[in-house]
């Protein structure tokens, strides 16, 4: 099974087709896009998806000109929002719930206050095995930054604590990758998978395809996930 999760940057506009034709050639049984914007772009992009099987959609927001986040897929699933909750930012988390495993996409506020991390160790306890993916904006300091700038580091550490795991690690241990680029260079790993323990022994493979960020298709690489 084969997952890609990618920030399409400000809901991909003129590079939607070029976006199309990657997740095309990439063929993913299941995708979350972060960045999502559900406006013209974003109808093309779900109705392109609908024409290649992916016929279960969900978005988090439905709000034309707000980033969120689409989990679009060739199997069926049941999705939950999390606006009602009282939480900021709240439309940041869809969940897509799967007769194997519990997906969540995110596109986590880059350093302002918030409790997504909560809902998701929350979450993480009550519906597992658990996968989330997308664009995390923190990472964990000196190892996927050369500084100490992430917040909500140890926000990762306790989703560690509680069985889910960085899949991207498991396969490549401490390897130098960054999936987005300052202005000046700088690179950060804002990109991540994380996949429930008892999820490990099936992961075949967990990259980064970096082309994708060099031919502007966006400013963030995209990551593909194999469960086998």
């Amino acid at each position: 099974m084969k997952f890609l999760s990618w920030n399409i940057q400000q809901g991909g506009g003129s590079r939607v087709l070029g976006i199309l034709k990657f997740i095309a050639e990439q063929n993913p049984d299941v995708l979350v896009l972060s960045e999502f914007r559900n406006n013209k772009s974003g109808i093309l992009i779900r109705q392109k998806l609908l024409e290649k099987s992916y016929f279960s959609q969900a978005v988090s927001l439905p709000i034309s000109d707000t980033n969120s986040v689409l989990i679009a897929s060739k199997f069926p699933s049941d999705t939950r929002l999390f606006v009602n909750g009282g939480l900021d930012f709240a439309h940041d988390v869809i969940a897509a719930d799967y007769d194997a495993f519990h997906l969540y996409g995110v596109y986590l506020p880059h350093k302002k206050k918030h409790k997504l991390f909560n809902l998701l160790q929350e979450e993480v306890v009550k519906f597992n095995p658990a996968i989330i993916m997308g664009d995390f904006n923190t990472g964990k300091n000196f190892i996927d930054q050369k500084k100490d700038s992430f917040w909500y580091t140890e926000d990762l550490k306790k989703l560690e604590s509680l069985g889910m795991q960085d899949a991207f690690r498991h396969i490549h241990g401490q390897v130098e990758a960054y999936s987005w680029f300052s202005h000046q260079g700088n690179g950060y790993r804002y990109d991540h998978i994380y996949v429930h323990e008892d999820l490990l022994p099936l992961v075949k493979s967990c990259d980064y395809i970096h082309k994708a960020r060099e031919e502007k298709l966006s400013d963030h690489s995209p990551m593909i996930l194999e469960l086998g």
